[in-house]
Formats: C-alpha cells, sequence, structure tokens
C-alpha cells in the first residue's frame, strides 16, 4: 500500500492526515478519490513531494508499496 500526505488545508478537505492506497499511476489514484478531494488535489499551486523529494507534475508516478505522496498547499503568510 502507498500513503498519501495531506499537509495545511488539504488535511481539512481529505478529513484526515493521511491515508493509503493501493499502489498504481498516480493519475488513478487520483480519479478515484472523492471528487471534492480530486479536485482540491488538482489545484496548479498545489506541490507534490514523492518520497521526499519535490517534483514538478504528476506525469509517469507510479505508486508502489511504502511509496509516499505528499500534497502542499500554497503558502500565505503575513
Amino acid at each position: 500500500m502507498a500513503r498519501l500526505v495531506f499537509l495545511g488545508r488539504l488535511e481539512d478537505v481529505a478529513g484526515a492526515a493521511e491515508m493509503t492506497v493501493a499502489g498504481g499511476p498516480l493519475a488513478e489514484v487520483l480519479a478515484a478519490l472523492p471528487a471534492d478531494l480530486g479536485f482540491a488535489l488538482s489545484g496548479e499551486r498545489i506541490r507534490i513531494a514523492y518520497n521526499g523529494t519535490l517534483v514538478s507534475g504528476n506525469g509517469g508516478i507510479v505508486l508502489g508499496d511504502r511509496d509516499e505522496i505528499a500534497f502542499l498547499p500554497p503558502v500565505s503568510g503575513g
């Protein structure tokens, strides 16, 4: 099983800080999520870390056992 980690406001949308999912192409994993969560994760300002390394886009990522994807929302501050 792979692990999805939701940071910041994405945790509120997901209803949990993380969830486990079956492996496979990331695009298919995201398509199987609830619509509101999938929409939130597809925002162009959402950053993705794959096994601890920031990546650009999600094309080509195939999740296997013990892989982790962390979703990082845009940071605002003041």
